[in-house]
């Protein structure tokens, strides 16, 4: 509902917040907050992690609903704000953590996000390369978004949000993984957009980022507002103290004094992105890694920490490390958290004492006193607030997710620690104490490698600093030669040439064509993409069917194809229906109890006896009782919360009871003449097997081409960035049920033809079939990618091996050994395509 205020249209605030509470558990993550954001301002938002900043921003866009309080747009009063309705406000989100589909593709990220209206004029293309570029982003809009890097998938974020023109933009911590180019070029985005009127609400921890962008700043501590000031009214310290409720000391711990001992050589260290890097450092130094993002500088930690391949040797404390020791002994903070450095099913205190379960250990037994207590000790010296150690990772703020990563690092006792953007996202009052536990982790004797991309901080934290630069060291910064101005100088104006490119001049005699690697790209984008275990199933099917036909000539008379094609057409179907299930990251185990159900209601109207008007009230009750089935499995899991296993195996549990109950022996035989249409074919071919096909092909034409097909991937691929997406996730998900089990009822039609009696023991096997079918066919169990193209090539597979195995005069054994081969091998090749992509794009 929407009301209008009585304030003057002179004066109406873009958003207005006021008194606004929300409650998690019972407990306050916001109290009595509010906030006016005036038209064609930059409003600054601070505020240590789990101040309230982010819940105060999903609140004013629809994500999360406030207990107390009142929203205003523009002047109009909303009662109840949903991400949808926000948009249409033109409120739009630049997410601390994106809100993107890691499953899709680039352009599916796009049009999934944004209304059809910024794609006006039908070239797509056109328009989405235009927006990608707008914010600096190079990309293929082919390429899948989980082998993006953080920064591009921020900047992926970034122009989504710049794409709807909103007349209120929020950016939650937009530049912690930006290099300074993109960071000015977002800047200059900003000032521009704010021109035309836009309002920017604007998250961060960088003070030096507010002095540059923003008008005014309200800062939030512990639930509640501390107070709203005009930028250039107010001191870096006075915002300090309101910010942790104290006076700050110096940010950073005094730099180490005299000449330690030597305790890292690394010596002609060279991998994937970056070459022939020689550095030493001595007992309480820091060593820093600057230079503008992407130019090696992730590669060499990765290498450090046994994570890439590498020529060269690594020396700590006299000890030459090998790879296998570097993965067990190095502790490794990743920059991106969600994808390397936690595991967000798991707690707190699990994620952070998973690394050191050794020190825990009582013989065969962990003491899980000792482990709290040591755990504890850790999470509190970085100031880690979360309801308890016991809660969910995944709820705690982006901050304190990151001191869990280096709780988990410091558990670990390494010897080198090695940390990717430590602070990234993180608020000042805990930037201190981790600068200050790297002091003393160093002072220790441990050697400390970090990497940032402020060049700030590495000047006030390190003793050393290598620049890079298109993977090589191009300078080297000692003591007080230590700067900002240098650093950045080093970096942009080195003339060295990429490592990669290195590679590509020396393979460049060996091309024929300028085009070659635009073609190698789009084979390899072929090969990790859904079609590739398509066109493999093609080539089994192709040889398997060859071969049989020359152990046995009769495999291809008009017979064998018929019995064949109209087995895959009930599989089918049956299987194009779990393909939905799994695409949106569920799974259906009542299609297989289902269809022998609906056959055996069947059985009870499709008789010869039967007029016809009783056939067609037949076919009716048997399509209502799929719908139904399909939107109780729907309803169970979004709205009862069950899991889709726990949901469907209680259908299947019912169901299967239900058919012995209506029959407890084959009885009711189906009518000839259902057979018979049901049957008919056109040559050696069932109609059925070419309806089939041609509800594949519209099937995957809506996957790909239409906001439903969009919507199934997006929920399957990351329900929460579908969600902030705008994406309706619980109508979706229990539609996509309801549609699995339509399809199952198609299914059934085609079994009712084959059995042509109503047997209550048949259909159950067609769960587990269609299951394989799916997963043959390359959909990912864990769901956002797959095609009907695939599963349906993964039904003629099966078939096809049942019906060899008689062709070749082999036992019924050989028929389970043989799926159970393929079931093997989709799985491996599957995981193995999916990890070398992982190892490559890291």
């Amino acid at each position: 509902m929407i009301t209008q205020t009585d304030s003057g249209p002179t004066t109406l605030p873009t958003l207005l917040l006021s008194g606004i509470t929300k409650l998690y558990s019972g407990v306050a993550a916001l109290t009595d907050v509010s906030l006016e954001v005036a038209r064609g301002e930059v409003h600054a938002l601070l505020g240590e992690n789990g101040a309230g900043k982010s819940t105060l921003m999903n609140v004013a866009s629809g994500i999360a609903q406030p207990d107390m309080g009142l929203i205003a747009i523009e002047g109009s009063q909303v009662s109840t704000l949903t991400p949808t309705l926000a948009a249409q406000f033109g409120i739009a989100v630049v997410h601390q953590h994106p809100a993107v589909m890691p499953d899709m593709t680039v352009e599916e990220n796009l049009l999934v996000a944004l209304p059809p209206s910024v794609f006006e004029g039908g070239n797509i293309y056109g328009v989405a390369t235009a927006l990608l570029a707008d914010v600096g982003l190079t990309v293929h809009l082919k390429d899948r978004v989980e082998s993006l890097s953080v920064a591009q998938k921020h900047l992926l974020e970034i122009a989504k949000a710049f794409a709807l023109k909103p007349k209120l933009l929020v950016l939650d911590e937009p530049t912690a993984p930006l290099g300074q180019a993109s960071v000015d070029l977002l800047f200059a985005r900003v000032r521009s957009a704010v021109l035309e009127g836009t309002s920017v609400v604007y998250i961060t921890h960088r003070l030096a980022e507010v002095r540059e962008l923003a008008d005014r700043v309200t800062v939030l501590r512990d639930g509640r507002v501390r107070g709203t000031e005009i930028v250039s009214e107010i001191t870096d310290g006075e915002l300090l103290a309101m910010i942790v409720g104290r006076q700050l000391e110096s940010t950073f711990p005094p730099k180490h004094e005299g000449d330690g001992a030597q305790n890292l050589s690394i010596e002609g260290f060279s991998g994937p992105g970056f070459t022939d890097i020689t550095l030493q450092g001595r007992r309480g130094e820091i060593i820093g890694i600057a230079g503008v993002v992407g130019n090696g500088q992730s590669e060499l930690l990765r290498a450090l920490a046994g994570l890439e391949q590498f020529t060269g040797t690594v020396t700590v404390n006299g000890m030459r490390l090998t790879t296998k020791s570097m993965v067990r002994d190095v502790a490794y903070m990743p920059a991106d958290r969600h994808r390397e450095g936690l595991m967000m099913s798991l707690t707190v205190r699990e994620n952070a004492a998973v690394s050191a379960l050794s020190r825990f250990s009582r013989g065969l037994f962990l003491s899980r006193k000792q482990e709290n207590q040591t755990v504890g000790d850790t999470l509190d010296s970085l100031a880690v607030k979360a309801r308890s150690m016991d809660a969910d990772v995944s709820s705690l703020s982006g901050g304190n997710q990151q001191k869990v990563v280096m709780a988990r690092a410091l558990l670990s006792e390494p010897t080198l620690l090695i940390a990717d953007e430590p602070t990234q996202g993180v608020d000042v009052g805990a930037r201190a104490e981790i600068y200050r536990i790297l002091r003393e982790v160093s002072a220790s004797g441990i050697p400390v490698i970090v990497a940032s991309s402020d060049a700030k901080e590495l000047e006030g934290l390190c003793d050393t600093v290598i620049v890079m630069s298109r993977g090589h060291v191009v300078d080297t910064l000692v003591g007080g030669a230590i700067s900002e101005e240098r650093m950045i100088h080093a970096a942009v104006s080195s003339t060295t040439q990429s490592v990669t490119a290195i590679s590509d001049t020396r393979a460049a005699s060996q091309r024929a064509l300028d085009g070659d690697a635009d073609r190698r790209s789009a084979v390899r984008r072929f090969i990790q993409g859904d079609y590739a275990p398509s066109a493999l199933l093609v080539a089994v099917v192709l040889g398997l069917g060859a071969f049989v036909l020359t152990q046995n000539d009769r495999y291809l008379n008009d017979f064998n194809i018929f019995s064949m094609l109209m087995l895959v057409s009930a599989l089918g179907f049956i299987a194009l229906g779990q393909t939905i299930a799994l695409l949106i990251g569920g799974i259906d185990l009542s299609v297989g109890p289902l269809a022998g159900f609906l056959v055996v209601v069947g059985s009870f109207f499709i008789n010869d006896d039967k007029p016809f008007g009783v056939v067609v009230i037949g076919l009716v009750v048997m399509f209502v009782i799929a719908m139904l089935a399909g939107l109780i499995n729907g309803t169970l899991i979004r709205i009862g919360k069950f899991t889709a296993i726990a949901a469907t195996l209680t259908m299947y549990i019912a169901l299967q009871g239900l058919s012995f109950i209506l029959r407890d022996a084959p009885d009711g035989y189906i009518a000839r003449s259902a057979t018979d249409i049901i049957t008919f074919k056109v040559g050696p071919l069932p109609v059925a097997f070419i309806i089939l096909i041609l509800v594949t092909l519209a099937l995957e034409f809506f996957l790909r081409k239409r906001r439903w097909g969009w919507n199934l991937r997006a929920v399957g691929s990351n329900e929460e960035s579908a969600r902030r997406s705008g994406v309706r996730v619980n109508a979706t998900m229990i539609l996509a049920y309801v549609a699995t089990s339509g399809f199952t009822f198609l299914g059934a039609i085609m079994l009712m033809a084959q059995i042509g009696v109503g047997d209550p023991a048949q259909g159950v096997s067609y769960t587990l079939t269609s299951i394989t079918a799916v997963v043959l066919g390359g959909t990912s169990l864990l769901g956002g990618r797959g095609t009907f193209i695939g599963t349906v090539l993964g039904a003629v597979l099966l078939v096809q091996v049942l019906n060899a195995t008689t062709f070749l005069g082999l036992s019924q054994m050989w028929q389970y050994i043989f799926q159970g081969v393929l079931i093997l091998a989709a799985a491996v090749l599957y995981s193995l395509a999916r990890a070398r992509k992982k190892r490559t794009l890291a």
